[in-house]
């Protein structure tokens, strides 16, 4: 089944999404802020949400680890 017909999935992939951009900026900032319009731009949007909002975000990946462990 795809990931855009299961809602756990779904999140699943947006939570690792905004991780690996987060990280990505971290490691390697001129990757992602070169561009911030397109598909980059959606790479940097989702890196400032990972910066920004990264307590939710961990609690997030944090109830996202505990459903798939108990399920």
């Amino acid at each position: 089944m795809s990931a855009l017909f299961n809602f756990q999935s779904l999140l699943l992939v947006i939570l690792l999404f905004i991780c690996t951009c987060t990280y990505v900026r971290a490691v390697a900032p001129r990757l992602i802020d070169v561009n911030k319009v397109g598909f980059p731009g959606l790479l940097f949007k989702a890196a400032r949400i990972g910066e920004r909002l990264s307590p939710y975000v961990a609690l997030a990946c944090m109830a996202m680890a505990i459903t798939i462990l108990v399920k």
